[in-house]
């Protein structure tokens, strides 16, 4: 099956060239695409010049920080115009291990849609701080009750898609930057009735740089999961009424 791995980057000088050869070695017939938010420390000049050494690695250049959920759409909107049956989501800064991607190439065999998860059996978050750990796990645990997703990792971002899936999502009812994309994502192919599969990655905070979490990128997901819920019971209200009447 042919896949595309898709990194959004701004500002991943220290950590892009050496993570796109990690990507390579583990997956030596995947594509790589590479969609930069303008950064102004030339994470897309190398990322340019080594599409020109190597047709494996792409660059989608985008004017500005625009956000994580745009970016991934973007990607997402490019593997769709090509012919991409598998699409693999995953940071820029090594907390997603590539060695775990021949893995999710073989789970989505016979999945839709398979989730890196630390929250199961195996998965794990060993160097973060006490206050990162305790906001991750409520974070996922309301977006997973308010919700009834089946998932345990409701906010990863190291996912793979069957094209079939990417096509169920409807990316332009989406206008998520954060969290809320990462969830909304998944939440979609729950209520699409796609396969669901979940395995175990070890999340190692970022070799290089600094993080990009915000108190305002986990407001927008909190916020996003109870809008996303009343939504759903609205619907069902309006779907009863009309039944009754």
């Amino acid at each position: 099956m042919k896949s595309l791995v898709i990194i959004p980057t701004y500002n991943e000088r220290e950590n892009i060239g050496e993570l796109i050869d990690e990507v390579l070695h583990h997956l030596p017939s995947t594509d790589v695409l590479v969609v930069d938010d303008g950064s102004p420390d030339g994470t897309g000049d190398i990322v340019e010049a080594r599409g020109a050494a190597d047709t494996r690695v792409h660059l989608l250049r985008r004017p500005g920080k625009a956000g994580l959920g745009t970016a991934y759409i973007a990607g997402f909107r490019y593997a769709l115009e090509r012919d991409y049956a598998v699409v693999i989501g995953m940071d820029a800064d090594f907390s997603h291990d590539p060695s775990y991607l021949p893995r999710f190439m073989e789970q989505i065999a016979h999945s839709d849609l398979v989730v890196g998860s630390r929250y199961i059996p195996g998965g794990s978050t060993p160097d973060w701080k006490l206050t990162r750990r305790i906001i991750s796990r409520i974070g996922n645990t309301v977006a997973r009750t308010v919700l009834g997703l089946p998932v345990r990792d409701c906010t990863t971002g190291y996912k793979c898609y069957r094209r079939e899936a990417l096509k169920s999502i409807d990316l332009d009812a989406i206008n998520l930057v954060g969290y809320g994309f990462l969830i909304e994502t998944t939440y979609q192919c729950y209520l699409n009735g796609l396969r669901i599969t979940e395995i175990p990655i070890v999340f190692i905070d970022r070799r290089e740089g600094k993080s990009k979490m915000t108190s305002t990128i986990v407001s927008e997901a909190l916020g996003y999961v109870i809008r996303r819920r009343w939504q759903r019971v609205r619907k069902q209200l309006v779907w009863r009424r009309n039944a009754e009447s």
